[in-house]
């Protein structure tokens, strides 16, 4: 017979092992509950919101997302090859590196259109082992030219190629990168500058960083350009995953677009930085009858317009406000009388995501891919309430079209209106935002601080009636973040 010793002993393990598994039970569950499905239909993410419009109009049938194309006949204007490599390439500047390219560059060839001219350009995977797509940023393609692996294609496997065809509708600074495994690949190379309807006096300004070596047009350091005139239109484009100030030394400037819309009635600006959000792209015209200066952020690497000595001053303290610059005018919609009304509001917990525990971004109080769906039908005037109490900077991406920004913290804009598809959301700022479903398709609507969106930042825009047979994961191994 067991001695009281032995017997009280017993009764310590079990309770410690009832302790143990009170515990670690709950915890496998949420761990369980985290894992990713390594083949997962967009269709069948998370849940619908139908913003108050009708629930009966979300339907599994209709459109697929692969008849949502660009022309398929017509000689286009504007005709691409481009093969991108795995390789080590250099940086002027500063020496080589190890990374992406395409046509053995990166930045890769600078893509020029007029507006209305069909592009088309071929995609192909010489050695990208993960795969590659090519997303047009800010240009608002038909759906499956997007670019977005899992949701509008497959990504491009070693050896295989993709055509995209589109038609340059809208003027403006845009920029194209891989929308496959995006938080290695552009900032590895994968990226690179598409302007439509240049002009004779354009500098172009793509800053990058590869690993901490900031470049601007992929190159270290001071960088300088001819004048291309008495004015040079800079076209700031900012590839990153944080936002970035911007400022001229030597001069003033204007705000002549943000985002690729044209800013009504630009005002001089002196003393002011101005912020490109990750993602965004800012057009300034600047005086160039004397040498003036970038300032891109702060750092060794500026671009310097002109011969001559350029000022090299600090950067500003304050910064152009675009919910009261430039002068209003009409918008074209009225979110008084929205169709639907939505909310976005991201935060952060502490949990797991695909198993692996830590502090995970949140919408609406989810976590990917249990997220809301935004769905909407064609026409419908589509009103949203952004909000981040996340604790860090967000740049929201919404592909497929541009929205105009009512009010910011309860402040109504007042200037120009200021249409984005890039849009910079601080910690514990709320944005209203406004804009017209005019482009069918399955969007994604994403932060492009792109670590963030890899981790779960991450919903789509849902038109009614269109479908997607393509899956995240899958035999394809599709990685759109």
């Amino acid at each position: 017979m067991p001695s009281a010793t032995t017997l009280a002993g017993r009764r310590r393990l079990a309770v410690a092992l009832v302790a143990a598994v009170a515990v670690l039970a709950p915890l496998g569950f949420f761990w369980q509950g985290s894992l990713v499905p390594g083949d997962l239909s967009p269709m069948a993410m998370g849940y619908a919101d139908y913003g108050g419009g009708p629930a009966s109009a979300h339907v599994h049938h209709g459109t697929e997302v692969g008849q949502l194309t660009g022309p398929a006949e017509g000689t286009p204007d504007v005709a691409v090859d481009l093969v991108a490599r795995e390789e080590r390439f250099d940086v002027p500047g500063r020496g080589p590196v190890d990374g992406f390219t395409l046509n053995h560059t990166s930045p890769g060839p600078r893509i020029v259109a007029e507006q209305g001219d069909l592009v088309q350009v071929t995609l192909h995977n010489e050695n990208v082992a993960d795969g590659i797509t090519l997303h047009w940023h800010g240009v608002d393609v038909p759906n499956a030219e997007d670019g977005v692996a899992g949701v509008t294609q497959d990504a491009v496997a070693p050896g295989k190629s993709h055509v995209y065809r589109f038609v340059a509708e809208d003027a403006g600074t845009y920029w194209y990168h891989s929308h496959q495994a995006s938080h290695e690949q552009v900032q590895k190379g994968l990226y690179g500058v598409l302007v439509v309807k240049p002009t004779a006096s354009d500098v172009i300004a793509a800053v990058h960083t590869y690993d901490k070596i900031r470049t601007v047009n992929g190159e270290y350091g001071e960088r300088r350009v001819k004048a291309p005139g008495p004015t040079a239109r800079v076209r700031l484009i900012n590839t990153d995953n944080g936002p970035m100030a911007a400022w001229v030394d030597g001069a003033p400037y204007k705000v002549l677009a943000v985002d690729g819309t044209d800013v009504n009635g630009p005002t001089e600006v002196r003393g002011k930085a101005v912020l490109v959000t990750a993602g965004g792209r800012i057009d300034l015209e600047v005086p160039t009858t004397t040498a003036v200066r970038i300032g891109l952020g702060g750092g060794p690497t500026t671009l310097v317009i002109g011969d001559g000595d350029a000022p090299a001053g600090a950067e500003p303290r304050e910064r152009v406000d675009l919910l009261t610059y430039g002068s209003p005018k009409p918008l074209g919609l009225d979110p008084a009388s929205a169709d639907r009304v939505f909310r976005y509001d991201i935060g952060r917990r502490i949990g797991f995501f695909d198993g692996k525990p830590g502090m995970w971004w949140t919408i609406n109080g989810h976590q990917y891919p249990n997220v809301p769906m935004f769905v909407v039908s064609e026409g419908d005037v589509v009103r949203m309430r952004i909000r981040n109490t996340s604790g860090q900077v967000h740049p929201m991406h919404l592909h497929g079209h541009h929205v105009v920004v009512l009010s910011r913290d309860g402040v109504k804009a007042t200037g120009s209106p200021w249409w984005t598809d890039s849009l910079n959301v601080e910690d514990k700022e709320t944005y209203e935002v406004a804009f017209v479903a005019d482009n069918p398709g399955i969007w994604m609507d994403h932060c492009h601080n792109l670590p963030h969106a890899a981790q779960g930042l991450v919903t789509h825009l849902m038109y009614t009636g269109v479908t997607t047979k393509l899956h995240l994961g899958g035999a394809a191994g599709n990685q759109p973040e």
